[in-house]
């Protein structure tokens, strides 16, 4: 929502998660991403100014860019290219932050920053463009995984159920600054292509090309913040939801070709 916007009658919380979040799709819509995170986020702290409503910006692990230090504290400023292909969304949800700390500074709005870390699970579109729903494209059509890189780099997979659950305890806690939401168990992405393949129980390869440019080669968050002020961690081990994604899957595709 990047117009004037307005709610009748009270709001008690205004989240904002609007933006594309594949680097598929903000490759795709580079201006429109960068409207949601600037001009989106300007219109909805205006809404929860107004009503005096609690404001939650959904930001991201991207926000570390291609990171030196792993695992990734709120602390770290994070190494970002400012201009590469993934500007438009880590320098996005960047100026998200900081557009929030001054309204929280400047009005005294009450904000919360979720910094959002992979995230997988049900509902998630084949063509997404991120790996788990790709490699359980490749797997179910019998097509070799495709695999960025040598498939060393590393990445933490939270599934849905754990995230909505630390989302909604930031919700209603007061806590100032960004608070990491993720899983803090490192994965390759080799690793993650052997799970999707053992799980599905069809070996069909797996096909490398060239790293895209400024793809971090680790992602792993520093949950201590969480665990201290939200009392939460994940609960999901990756092998039970990558499980229950490829029922999901399943089902998706019996009822596409019913």
């Amino acid at each position: 929502m990047t117009n004037e916007f307005n709610v009748e009658g009270p709001v008690d919380y205004v989240l904002h998660f609007a933006s594309a979040a594949s680097p598929v799709d903000y490759a795709r819509h580079g201006i429109k991403t960068l409207e949601a995170n600037a001009l989106g986020t300007h219109k909805m702290l205006g809404l929860a100014k107004e009503k005096h409503a609690t404001f939650m910006l959904a930001s991201t692990s991207e926000v570390y860019g291609d990171p030196e230090v792993n695992p990734q504290p709120e602390s770290y400023w994070g190494h970002v290219n400012p201009v590469g292909p993934r500007s438009v969304y880590d320098e996005g949800k960047r100026f998200a932050e900081a557009l929030t700390m001054a309204y929280h500074h400047e009005h005294r709005t009450d904000v919360r920053i979720a910094r959002i870390f992979n995230t997988y699970g049900p509902r998630m579109r084949l063509d997404d463009g991120r790996a788990v729903p790709n490699f359980f494209g490749h797997a179910l059509r019998g097509e070799p995984l495709t695999i960025n890189g040598d498939g060393t780099q590393t990445r933490s997979f939270c599934y849905v159920d754990d995230l909505i659950e630390g989302l909604m305890r930031l919700l209603n806690r007061e806590v100032d600054g960004p608070v990491n939401l993720g899983n803090p168990e490192e994965r390759s992405v080799s690793e993650l292509a052997r799970l999707v393949q053992k799980i599905v129980g069809r070996k069909t390869g797996v096909e490398y090309r060239p790293l895209p440019p400024d793809d971090p080669k680790v992602r792993c968050p520093d949950i201590s913040r969480a665990q201290k002020l939200l009392d939460w961690e994940p609960k999901v081990s990756l092998e039970d939801g990558l499980s229950r994604t490829y029922r999901y899957y399943l089902e998706f595709m019996q009822e596409a070709k019913a």
